[in-house]
């Protein structure tokens, strides 16, 4: 049975309800256990961290892998940007982002100011969206991090609302984590605020703070998650009445006094909080097409990777991608129609998920919890391309035995016309092989990754070697940049369709004849590049992916 990571900022749980599927459990604490070490630990690490025999870690994070969840590089185990599905399926069946998140990005324009998204997680907030300034001294914070409601202005309107258990839980878990070292997110508390009198002392003033946020209907933070930094947030409230997230405005004192930032932000703010509460009445957008796991990928996982595949473990995690967009509150039956699992299955998954407080009931219908987030979201926010390729093109070099790169297109200045600048490089390990830095530029007519980048855009020139080109899906280019240089190469597109990048492989071209080449390298040079597509869809559906 799990025996979950220790915590100072919560108490043990309850044991958990005898239907609960044990393995499903054990990853489950893996995944915190990778998440809690920065995403990326050993093996002897995670068995440690977890309490768990090492043949079992190994079968779990055989089953992660096989499910994309984790990734091997050496003797330490990685999030992969996959996991990411799991809080993309919380996100959107929340809508918040895909409702809110425009009206936030707007105010965050009109005001020059970051603007956040958080909803309720426990006696803590967690972020959902961010719109943040770039400056020098700007927001910092990733969506799904976790914050102690008293260090933040949305936590003051969410504690307005609490039952007596909620402020009984509260002060439980300051008594017991007085620094807040459950709280990574934050900076730990000093001495003087750790101290019996300074707890008694934040108390008081948090308390307050609920009572003036209750009879003012927003929230001041005057640097109560670190010097310098300020907020003002406010309620956004459905049809209901429920408080269902916080919108906040982040700034710091360099720019404003905290007493005037309320002056400076509230008009605009309590417009865009009457433009989100009439949002959330407004029909749905159109749904995002997402990459569900059936259950037939389950069957064909468990085939591939044999007893190795812990597959409650598969099914207990499609039980969290059931959700979506469309599907925010779904009954038990529709869980296991969505998810591909039997009815007895669903129930088994949703129950021990409703134990460790990923998902929730009310009235016969189970939603997501923000607690989905913590699985990996925000290590894993902040993946620029490169990192995304990085694995698939190191991968690719291996199997093809022969350098690869990944190549964007740029402006090489007005008369040199466009060029691609290589943004990633793996060099094959073979006596001779070709080398390409990161960094470098080359003229985009004369290199196979430029040309396919060229035909994806509206670029005049050479038409008839681009129309080639973009009905071949390919380009490969002999003796243009360097003489005996052969390279090939095909786009990458985000989620959009829109090519964003090349991925390449590039030889000496007295190796074999072109038809060879294209015979040896582009099958598996697809392959790499839908891989890396793959990623990009799920890592950029409600994070910014950067390009270089």
């Amino acid at each position: 049975m799990e025996n979950p990571l220790p915590s100072p900022a919560r108490p043990a749980p309850p044991a958990p309800p005898p239907e609960a599927v044990a393995p499903l459990m054990r990853a489950l604490a893996v995944l915190r256990a990778l998440t809690a070490a920065g995403g990326r630990a050993a093996v002897s690490d995670l068995v440690r961290a977890t309490d768990l025999p090492r043949a079992t870690v190994d079968r779990l994070l055989s089953t992660l892998g096989r499910l994309d969840y984790v990734r091997a590089e050496g003797r330490d185990a990685v999030l992969a940007p996959a996991l990411l599905e799991l809080g993309n399926a919380y996100l959107a069946a929340t809508g918040l982002p895909d409702r809110l998140g425009p009206l936030a990005d707007r105010l965050a324009d009109a005001l020059d100011e970051s603007v956040s998204l958080a909803v309720p997680d426990g006696d803590g907030l967690r972020f959902v969206h961010q719109a943040t300034r770039r400056r020098a001294v700007s927001l910092a914070f990733r969506i799904g991090d976790l914050l102690p409601a008293e260090r933040g202005a949305p936590g003051a309107l969410f504690a307005a609302d609490w039952a007596p258990a909620d402020w009984r839980r509260w002060r439980a878990r300051r008594a017991a984590d007085p620094a807040d070292a459950g709280f990574p997110a934050v900076p730990p508390r000093g001495p003087a605020d750790t101290a019996p009198a300074g707890g008694r002392r934040l108390a008081a003033d948090f308390t307050a703070r609920v009572a003036a946020a209750r009879t003012a209907g927003w929230a001041l933070d005057d640097q109560l998650i670190e010097p310098g930094l300020i907020a003002v947030a406010m309620p956004v409230r459905d049809p209901a009445g429920r408080t269902v997230c916080a919108v906040s405005v982040v700034s710091h004192t360099s720019r404003h006094p905290a007493a005037a930032l309320p002056d400076a932000v509230l008009p605009r703010l309590r417009a865009t909080v009457v433009a989100m509460e009439r949002a959330l009445t407004a029909p749905a957008p159109a749904a995002v097409a997402y990459d569900d796991r059936p259950a037939a990928w389950r069957r064909a996982a468990k085939q591939q990777l044999g007893p190795g595949f812990v597959e409650s473990v598969a099914r207990g995690l499609a039980v969290l991608t059931a959700f979506g967009t469309d599907r925010a509150a779904l009954t038990l039956s529709a869980v296991a129609e969505a998810a591909g699992l039997p009815r007895a299955t669903a129930r088994r998954a949703l129950i021990t998920l409703e134990h460790l407080g990923y998902t929730s009931a009310d009235g016969g219908r189970f939603r997501p919890a923000p607690k989905v987030l913590e699985l990996g979201f925000a290590r894993l926010s902040g993946l620029t391309l490169p990192d995304l390729a990085r694995p698939h093109l190191t991968a690719l070099a291996e199997r093809v035995g022969e350098s690869a790169s990944l190549a964007v297109l740029t402006a090489d200045g007005a008369d040199a016309g466009p060029a691609v600048q290589y943004v990633l490089g793996v060099v094959a390990a073979r006596i001779m092989r070709v080398t390409i830095s990161p960094g470098s530029r080359a003229p985009a007519p004369a290199t196979a990754a430029g040309r396919v980048l060229l035909a994806a855009s509206p670029a005049d020139g050479h038409p008839t070697l681009l129309d080639r080109v973009r009905a071949d899906g390919h380009a490969l280019v002999d003796d243009e940049l360097e003489p005996g240089l052969r390279s090939v190469a095909v786009p990458v597109h985000d989620g959009g369709g829109r090519a964003v990048a090349a991925l390449g492989v590039s030889s000496h071209a007295a190796d074999r004849s072109p038809a060879a080449t294209r015979a040896a390298v582009l099958p598996a040079l697809r392959a790499a590049a839908a891989a890396v597509e793959a990623d990009l869809r799920v890592a950029g559906r409600y994070l910014p992916v950067p390009l270089p």
